[in-house]
């Protein structure tokens, strides 16, 4: 099967088993878990009879704690010392006996995936599933041989490839189009979005490409404060590692991620797993990274994010003490001889604060420094005055020369909403040509239509349409696309100016030309009626010129009568 038959496969199973027991809404809530589980579980299933064994000696000899050695029979960075293997459950003939079997294989996974099931609430679907009477019919459909849901590849008796196993990448984008569909089925505000993996791609180039000739052999440090199923880390972690390889290089390199929804967080986590990283794994923590950042002391050299726009930060601006009262430095600094210089935008859209959150991670001691790719909608590019937060922060990131680009992508570009999105671009080693400038590409024409919409997605960027964009970037030449500004440009100052009251008069007396003209005009006495209904709206505030006008205009109209 390939992805979009695994993806209507898993659709599938939905529409069969819970239709008549969950609304459409909540198939999410069996569906995302299962699949977690039976990713999982496949994974285990070799090394079962080996990690049976090492628990009854661990058991035998009386030792407690046995996470290490239970991985180290596994293979993996977690484990199932139940029984069971999900394969075993599917004929259990008694619903309860099936139902305790259940919980008893749940409860032999390791705590790294205890913690991923607790994030999933999927305990609570259990007596939900069992008193419906399609908990068996849910782990058959599951287990089902036409379709492998591990990373590892299923071969037959002569050893060859039957079907293919499934990396990350490929089962992060089946997990993101399933929750896109729940989405719709939820509908999801605008800003629960998931990010696309053809821009994906595009951040990942521009993140990379301009500096793959100074990667050495050394350690990497890659972050997303708001990562989702972790599908921009995966992509980082694939593409430097390419770069890394056509240059003779030997990379080594940590993700590392936030993420505040329990499903994505999960998801994200259980992914790194299976990577065999359990370290990886504990690097993606759980929680909001404006109120509560989980790597609040660490510093990364690349730094990929699409947060979400257009939501508000109530909720974190009260943890935080109160919008007013924020001192967290991240977000008020020490800046152009302001010791409290104040970038908090308003509680109504916190996007541009996981920008500020990702230039306070800047390593500023490498040669390399960092770089950042970061995807915001339009109101990131005017909404504040002068000396609001807003203003601020884009006057704190071109005067100290980290915004390098902004790219304008099509309209249409993402699953959930139509409007126009950028990605922002900063880095604070800048190469020389690009020191005191700022690059702006207009990319909203660069698209491929697809063949069917996914959602509000109705264009792509194909592989051509990136390297064009990429060489506009690379180029950094001005043309019909591609436009540079010295920063400078982009500095302004609210003004305020008040006009003397005389000027007002002088306005004044343009009207009462254009009335006289009517009045003297006219030829009835109508016309003064017509002049007092027109001056009372307009000039109602100039009571000397009023009488002055009446008696002109009365004069007037009294030689037309004669």
């Amino acid at each position: 099967m390939n992805q979009n038959q695994i993806i209507s496969f898993i659709w599938g199973i939905a529409d069969d088993c819970l239709r008549d027991v969950y609304v459409r809404g909540k198939y999410r809530d069996v569906i995302l878990p299962m699949t977690v589980i039976r990713r999982l579980d496949a994974v285990l299933e070799e090394t079962k009879d080996e990690v049976l064994a090492m628990k009854k000696m661990l058991d035998e000899a009386g030792i407690l704690e046995q996470t290490s050695a239970l991985c180290n029979a596994s293979g993996e960075a977690f484990y199932n010392c139940s029984p069971f293997i999900l394969k075993d459950l599917r004929s259990r003939a008694k619903a309860q006996q099936l139902k305790a079997n259940f919980i008893a294989y749940l409860d032999g996974f390791s705590p790294n995936v205890q913690e991923i099931l607790e994030k999933f609430k999927f305990r609570n679907q259990i007596d939900t599933m069992t008193d419906a009477g399609i908990l068996g019919a849910v782990i058959e459909k599951f287990v089902d041989p036409r379709f492998n849901l591990s990373p590892k590849p299923v071969l037959d008796d002569k050893g060859d490839v039957d079907l293919p196993g499934l990396d990350n990448h490929t089962m992060g984008v089946i997990f993101e189009e399933l929750i896109r569909r729940f989405n719709e089925e939820n509908n999801e505000e605008a800003g629960e979005h998931f990010t696309p993996r053809d821009v994906i791609e595009l951040m990942a180039d521009l993140i990379f490409m301009s500096i793959k000739d100074k990667i050495t052999d050394s350690t990497y440090l890659c972050y997303d404060g708001a990562c989702g199923t972790g599908g921009m880390l995966t992509i980082a972690d694939e593409r430097l590692k390419v770069l890394a390889r056509e240059n003779n290089k030997n990379v080594s390199i940590h993700l590392f991620g936030q993420e505040i929804n329990p499903e994505t967080y999960a998801i994200a986590k259980a992914d790194l797993l299976l990577k065999g990283d359990g370290k990886a794994a504990d690097n993606i923590v759980y929680g909001s990274t404006l109120s509560n950042d989980g790597h609040a002391t660490t510093e990364f050299d690349f730094m990929l994010s699409n947060p979400p726009y257009g939501k508000s930060w109530k909720t974190d601006a009260e943890r935080l003490g109160g919008k007013k009262d924020i001192t967290d430095p991240r977000f008020v600094l020490n800046f152009a001889g302001d010791p409290e210089f104040n970038m908090i935008p308003r509680v109504s859209d916190g996007q541009m604060l996981f920008l500020a959150n990702n230039i306070s991670k800047m390593k500023h001691n490498t040669e390399l420094g960092s770089r950042i790719a970061e995807v915001h909608n339009g109101s990131s590019l005017f909404t504040g005055d002068a000396g609001q937060g807003e203003s601020n922060f884009r006057r704190y990131m071109i005067e100290s020369d980290y915004l390098e680009a902004i790219i304008a992508l099509p309209e249409n570009m993402f699953y959930n909403t139509g409007i126009a999105t950028y990605i922002w671009v900063l880095t604070n080693r800048k190469e020389s040509r690009r020191k005191g400038k700022v690059q702006l590409i207009d990319a909203t024409n660069l698209k491929s239509p697809l063949r069917k919409n996914l959602g509000n997605k109705n264009c792509q960027l194909t592989e051509d349409i990136r390297q064009q964009i990429m060489e506009l970037y690379l180029n950094f030449e001005e043309n019909e696309y591609s436009k540079i500004f010295d920063n400078q440009e982009f500095g302004y100052w609210k003004i305020t100016v008040e006009r003397p009251l005389r000027r007002k008069a002088e306005v004044n007396r343009v009207k009462i030309d254009e009335f006289k003209q009517i009045a003297e005009e006219a030829k009835d006495g109508i016309a003064w009626e017509l002049v007092q209904e027109v001056y009372a709206e307009n000039m109602k505030d100039s009571y000397d010129t009023y009488m002055e006008f009446e008696e002109k205009v009365a004069k007037a109209t009294k030689k037309k009568k004669s």
